[in-house]
């Protein structure tokens, strides 16, 4: 070998690739065995390396779909076609990383953990100098964990974002090239995680208090917010909980690739870590400042949005029923958790109206995968690009049933006891059928997102829909 041919040594978890295939193959065993938790407890007590190597025969690893550093790639890349020798050396589990190794395409060997030795920090340095010697290979890590790899290396090459950690491995005298993490700050990445911007749909929470017309009871508004935020950290919990269980189909959806879980911005056990304790903080207020009525509506809400995140979101038909129903659920809750009644009507209205909004997020996603050529069933879904038609038809007589419903309570008697002039409110029927309307124009035309909700937030003209909305209830009270 030429002497400045020295051999390039790259790390995989954090380094190559932005996540971490332990947490990778134990997310995947928990989604798909949820009930052998104990499983993993044992295999731990023997070891990590037994732990890797069990949780490896259980994993389906599809290397194509794992976020890489892109830089690190084109580097080791420009590398290998100068003829310098790169191995891959990892404390990951010789079979996981021997398939990434393999569909790269530019490794000379591969060193890796096996059920006995976790190659690691001090084992991984020793096995290095053994084979190369000291000074005689470059490194490429990313943790503190690699500095006394780094200190045998001829050359240090750092994968991070921390100027501490660059500046320790630099103080050896053998820093090389350093590249980025190319991730987001975690509490960004953990923000956008828990989706806060989805929190603006649990203000329904709020709507039976202003329909019954509780403006002026305090109690009532401080018992709305608790039940407000109870909703929101359990609906964060089951957001951070569905991406861990999607996290396969989401990194091969063209926007869902860049949820910080699938793009690798945020750490799977963060995420295995956090959605119990929000979970746990959203029963606590619950339990302690609500009526007993709303913890039960919560439980039905979390247990609902579990079936749909491992099942019930395959199902044509059935999944977007259970997408209207937890909007409804939120009426609900707000219901019991002020203890005013909830009207007939404002349940039905709600669920035809989000129905039809369900129906628009599924056309949304088909639109987008006919548009792109994909032919078959989507990923994790129970629709294929050919059902576009039939759901936009089921989506507008959802919208439009949902304005009937309106006009059918306008006539309700109950109405003339709430509002002196109820007849007013027979302006919002075609202020609601026009933004319907729009809606699905909107969205056959390609131009709506993944969540109608969050367009709407956005959309001007919603606004100003919802705004003239407040009007005609206001002037149908006066």
């Amino acid at each position: 070998m030429a002497p400045q041919a020295v051999p390039i040594i790259v790390d995989l978890d954090g380094t190559l690739i932005k996540t971490d295939l332990l947490f990778e193959s134990a997310n995947q065993f928990l989604t798909k065995k949820p009930l052998s938790f104990g499983k993993l407890i044992f295999w731990l007590f023997k070891g990590r390396s037994y732990l890797k190597a069990q949780l490896a025969e259980h994993f389906s690893l599809d290397p194509a779909s794992l976020p890489y550093n892109q830089a690190v790639i084109r580097w080791l890349g420009e590398q290998a076609k100068l003829g310098i020798p790169i191995y891959l050396a990892t404390a990951s589990n010789q079979a996981l990383a021997e398939s990434v190794a393999k569909h790269l395409g530019i490794f000379t060997g591969v060193f890796a953990s096996n059920s006995t030795v976790n190659l690691k920090s001090e084992r991984k340095r020793d096995l290095l100098v053994q084979q190369f010697g000291g000074q005689g290979f470059d490194y490429i890590g990313n943790e503190a964990a690699d500095f006394v790899v780094w200190h045998s290396a001829k050359r240090a090459h750092v994968v991070s974002n921390s100027a501490a950690l660059i500046n320790k491995a630099a103080s050896n005298g053998n820093l090389g090239e350093v590249f980025a993490a190319e991730k987001p700050g975690w509490v960004g990445a953990l923000l956008k995680e828990m989706r806060i911007y989805q929190w603006v749909k649990n203000c329904l929470i709020f709507v039976p208090l202003v329909a019954a017309h509780q403006l002026a009871n305090p109690l009532g508004w401080a018992q709305a917010f608790i039940a407000f935020l109870a909703f929101c950290f359990c609906a964060s919990a089951v957001y951070l909980l569905n991406d861990l269980v999607d996290i396969s189909n989401d990194r091969i959806h063209p926007r869902k690739r860049f949820r910080p879980f699938a793009a690798g911005y945020l750490s799977l056990l963060t995420g295995w870590m956090l959605w119990p304790g929000l979970l746990l903080l959203s029963f606590i207020l619950a339990i302690s400042f609500l009526p007993s009525a709303f913890t039960y509506v919560l439980s039905a809400y979390f247990l609902i949005t579990l079936a749909y995140s491992f099942a019930l979101k395959r199902y044509a038909i059935l999944d977007v029923l259970v997408l209207a129903g937890l909007y409804t659920i939120r009426i609900l809750a707000g219901a019991v958790a002020v203890s005013v009644p909830v009207s007939f009507w404002l349940l039905t209205f709600s669920m035809f109206l989000f129905l039809s909004l369900a129906f628009v997020k599924r056309f949304s996603e088909l639109k987008t995968a006919q548009e792109q050529g994909y032919g078959g069933k989507l990923a994790g879904r129970g629709y294929a690009p050919d059902d576009l038609e039939i759901v936009s038809m089921m989506g507008v007589a959802a919208g439009y049933l949902s304005i009937l419903v309106l006009a059918f309570y306008i006539q309700d008697s109950y109405t003339a006891v709430l509002y002196r002039t109820p007849q007013i409110i027979w302006l919002a029927c075609p202020l609601l059928l026009y933004w319907v309307s729009r809606t699905w124009v909107i969205t056959h035309r390609g131009n709506m997102t993944d969540d109608p909700i969050i367009f709407a937030i956005k959309d001007r003209t919603s606004w100003i829909v919802a705004a003239c909305f407040v009007l005609i209830f206001t002037l149908a009270s006066l």
